[in-house]
């Protein structure tokens, strides 16, 4: 029953797998992201410090990434997944027993912390290449939005777990600070749970090492064009991660965290939602124009509602934002997936994930410091404009794609 439900027919069972540790990945995710600028603020530091370790977990999944895409053809997937999940168990309980701002920064750097909406550890190259082997082109379109279905589903479910600090207080009589930390120790026991989980992928065959995969060759062009539009849109969106996003609303609106936690459940539940739509329409109109033409109404949302006068207002945008703006991440990953040879899917989707990471990781400082100098719009604004523009130059850079969709290969 299960299988049926998250797998498309054509794919293989691997993928399964694979979409579990998705699933767990993103409900760790889920409440970091909105727990961590909490955390950062109850050890005493400020809005700056936030987004300066922000910065630092983009800056270390972007090298990390980096690497995977330059070396990790030497090595089996299988054995790579296996490293990054042992990384995510430790930096889980190293965040938890730590106070100090340059540890932190450290860990935050060399772990798998995520204060994004989106997938941004060297988990993902990885585990899109194992499902792009998974299926055929004319499933992997609707592979990846299972994918990404699952990541914003339980990112969602995630979110609601930052009611677990409160009840934890309740019940174990630990202090605000204490049951903090004891979500971090949980974050490294679901590493310890992706490890177990990984350890079931299947060792390679002697035909899959016979054909390695390689780094990039004929697709390196298309490659680095893409990699440079994705930088742009990516560094908008660093000025409004999910934890600048929870910092920006309680300090515009004075939300609580039980009401944020609420906010990213729905939100995320509706970005969930998207990713069923997603396949089709870009069955219809093609992936580019799936990609632009839910990019630009989300972006709208956003500029619209650093200026509304109420909560509910800039909530109900936001929300709408949420159900447009991710429709583009599967037909995303299924282009880059199309566009190169199979062996050269590891280190398309490092290179492409690379430059995002790195431009992602300028924005949570920047985010951050213009919080602190009272410009609560600004990011949210910028981010907006950015966003516009990256889609504009995206469409009409791959336009003669337009009418690509799903089965393209």
């Amino acid at each position: 029953m299960i299988r049926r439900l998250l797998l498309p027919h054509g794919a293989h069972e691997t993928a399964l797998l694979l979409l579990f540790g998705r699933a767990l990945r993103a409900f760790a995710d889920g409440y970091v992201a909105i727990l961590l600028p909490a955390y950062l603020l109850a050890l005493g530091f400020g809005t700056w410090e936030v987004g300066v370790l922000a910065t630092s977990t983009l800056l270390g999944s972007a090298a990390a990434t980096l690497a995977v895409g330059s070396f990790g053809h030497r090595y089996p997937n299988r054995n790579l997944l296996l490293g990054a999940a042992m990384l995510m168990a430790a930096t889980g309980f190293a965040f938890a027993f730590s106070s100090a701002f340059w540890p932190l920064l450290l860990i935050a750097f060399v772990g798998t912390l995520n204060p994004s909406s989106g997938d941004v550890s060297f988990f993902l190259p990885l585990e899109h290449a194992r499902l792009a082997e998974s299926a055929q082109a004319d499933v992997r379109t609707s592979l990846f939005a299972r994918y990404s279905l699952i990541g914003s589903l339980f990112a969602a479910l995630g979110a609601l777990a930052v009611f677990m600090p409160g009840q934890l207080v309740g019940w174990l009589g630990l202090t605000a600070l204490g049951a903090l930390r004891a979500m971090f120790v949980l974050y490294g026991l679901i590493g310890c749970t992706v490890w177990l989980l990984y350890r079931r992928l299947p060792l390679p065959q002697a035909s899959e090492e016979r054909r390695a995969p390689a780094p990039l060759g004929p697709s390196r062009g298309i490659v680095l064009r893409l990699a440079v539009l994705f930088a742009l849109d990516s560094f908008a969106g660093g000025l409004v991660v999910n934890a600048l996003l929870a910092l920006w609303l309680f300090k515009r609106f004075d939300l609580s965290l039980a009401a944020a936690g609420t906010f990213f459940f729905w939100a995320g539940l509706l970005t969930a939602v998207s990713q069923l739509a997603a396949p089709r329409l870009a069955r219809r109109v093609g992936l580019l124009n799936t990609m632009v033409f839910t990019h630009i109404p989300a972006s709208m949302c956003l500029i619209a509602a650093a200026f509304a006068a109420s909560s509910q207002i800039a909530l109900a945008l936001l929300l709408l934002r949420s159900l447009l703006s991710q429709m583009d991440v599967p037909a995303r990953s299924a282009f880059v997936m199309a566009v190169v040879t199979p062996a050269e899917r590891t280190a398309a989707a490092s290179f492409t994930a690379v430059p995002r990471s790195l431009a992602a990781a300028i924005g949570p400082t920047l985010g951050g410091a213009l919080f602190a100098a009272g410009w609560l719009a600004a990011p949210l604004v910028a981010c907006g404009l950015l966003k516009i523009a990256y889609d504009v130059t995206l469409w009409r850079a791959f336009r003669e794609h337009a009418g690509h969709g799903a089965r393209q290969d």
